[in-house]
């Protein structure tokens, strides 16, 4: 799967939007597991738990809670690190190359300087069509949306 700017109508989701602090700043939110529970999960979820080993090949998981409580973990891997400008991981691994159950998506993050803002584009590329379509069923575009309206609160502080 490349981790180019090919953009596969049939199987990606695309959400981008200008966030009005840097590059920098955006890429701490998510990569500090402290910054990442303040934005993560589209509120009034929440995230009590981060846990990150921020390298290709490494592990994380990350877990979403409901009003309710009821907690859901969201495990993965890196699979490219460029600081300050692009992440990569997926939840077809669980960390250091062992298999996931079910992979469902590679996620492509770049965080591009336009002028001391963050272009920050988020792709979700998807193994089949009916993963793509079931993630946009779910609300991607919302969440997706709302999270990153949460990040940028979160970035401009910093």
């Amino acid at each position: 799967m490349s981790t180019d700017n090919t953009i596969d109508n049939e199987r990606d989701l695309v959400l981008t939007r200008l966030i009005d602090a840097s590059p920098a700043a955006v890429y701490s939110c998510w990569t500090d597991p402290e910054l990442m529970k303040k934005w993560f999960a589209p509120k009034p979820w929440s995230t009590p738990r981060v846990t990150l080993d921020l390298r290709p090949g490494g592990g994380n998981v990350v877990v979403m809670a409901d009003e309710a409580g009821n907690e859901y973990p969201n495990p993965g891997q890196y699979l490219e690190v460029v600081p300050n400008k692009k992440l990569v991981f997926t939840d077809a691994f669980v960390g250091d190359w062992k298999p996931s159950g079910k992979p469902f998506f590679t996620c492509v993050l770049t965080f591009d300087d336009e002028g001391g803002k963050t272009r920050y584009t988020a792709v979700a590329r998807h193994w089949a069509k009916e993963d793509k379509e079931a993630h946009e069923k779910m609300g991607f575009h919302e969440g997706w949306g709302l999270c990153a309206a949460q990040l940028e609160e979160v970035a401009k502080g910093l």
